[in-house]
């Protein structure tokens, strides 16, 4: 919005020429997304704990986390206005890919929060029933599919991916597109959704996909350093790493708050979101196979519940100590923190590796 306002003035005011970068707007919506999160942040757990909207925690869980019953939860609304209100003022949102991220951000917030909303003040101790939450997931994916597809930045990009550690080599999927596009968002809201279960694991692994993903989109959306990398070419895809400084900004402001021992929980109004949006920038830049690496902890966390439940399924015997993989680490004598900080230092190298891939191939 703002630059829509601001960089036309910049022949009368030169200081406004700075709105025409993406890297200058891209590092003012993080620092505003900060900003708002730390500004925000005490009043909305104020609020919160006012309603008596706290955690429940389950009695089958980890012993050491019952001490946390009663933490507000919900907290992902302080995630949503953080990002989706710098992205708003600061990137153009006139562009698809913005406001197709925006609408999945917000769809997959507002899912969430039915979630939230049933589990903890109606006392649903499901919440909303998986089936319907799992329809609202394809549906939003769909939709990414179907506007990719048919309002494709590069015509000649409509429906393919490229494929990681390979030169000139992409993956067509032809219209399976639609299918493996809302594939791919489903598997991230609710594989982000399963990594929420210690303080600041998830929101830390967010940032750090946020900040890769939003390199990503800076290099995709230039000619010359798309050219130099030798990557697909997407002239709108510069615009996302707006969205994912927001989001990075975002969480380090939600950190701050949800870091052990955490104030205030994210929910699954933060969780299915965060999964959701970077999804949906991995596809919007064409580069969905990516996930596998930067997001490879939200990979394992769903494997591990796969496994654990199909092996007690057949067999009567757990494989895992708990599942997700994060509260076998943790039954396994590892403290809490150590645990985050770990999954942390592997989702920087595998981001950190995932780079490499432009240049290794």
């Amino acid at each position: 919005m703002l630059y829509y306002l601001l960089a036309p003035l910049k022949d009368d005011f030169i200081i406004f020429n700075l709105f025409r970068y993406i890297s200058f707007r891209a590092a003012v919506a993080a620092l505003l997304a900060l900003a708002l999160s730390l500004l925000i942040g005490p009043a909305l757990i104020r609020r919160l704990r006012e309603k008596q909207i706290g955690e429940e925690i389950r009695a089958d869980g980890p012993q050491t986390h019952l001490g946390k019953r009663g933490t507000p939860s919900m907290g992902g609304l302080l995630i949503l206005v953080s990002t989706l209100v710098p992205t708003l003022l600061l990137a153009k949102i006139a562009e698809t890919g913005i406001w197709v991220v925006m609408i999945v951000t917000l769809w997959l917030g507002m899912l969430g929060l039915l979630d939230d909303y049933l589990k903890i003040v109606k006392k649903m101790p499901k919440g909303l029933i998986g089936r319907y939450k799992l329809v609202g997931q394809v549906i939003i994916g769909l939709f990414v599919g179907l506007v990719v597809y048919y309002l494709p930045a590069v015509e000649a990009e409509r429906s393919s991916t490229t494929i990681p550690f390979l030169k000139n080599f992409e993956l067509e999927f032809g219209i399976f597109y639609i299918f493996m596009v809302a594939f791919v968002i489903t598997a991230m809201s609710n594989g982000s959704n399963l990594t929420d279960g210690l303080d600041g694991l998830l929101i830390g692994l967010s940032a750090i996909g946020a900040i890769a993903f939003g390199l990503i989109a800076y290099f995709t959306g230039r000619v010359d350093f798309s050219d130099y990398l030798n990557i697909i070419y997407l002239p709108e895809a510069g615009e996302l790493a707006v969205f994912c400084a927001a989001l990075f900004g975002a969480s380090l402001g939600f950190l701050w708050y949800n870091a052990y021992p955490a104030q205030v929980f994210m929910g699954d109004t933060g969780a299915l979101a965060l999964g959701g949006a970077i999804g949906t920038v991995a596809v919007l830049v064409k580069k969905e196979l990516l996930l596998l690496l930067i997001c490879a902890i939200f990979v394992i966390e769903s494997l591990s519940v796969i496994i654990q439940v199909t092996h007690f399924k057949r067999t009567g015997k757990r494989v895992f100590r708990m599942a997700p993989i994060h509260h076998h680490f943790e039954l396994s004598g590892w403290a809490e923190p150590k645990v985050v900080v770990r999954f942390w230092i592997v989702g920087i190298i595998l981001a950190l590796l995932t780079l490499t891939t432009f240049k290794i191939r």
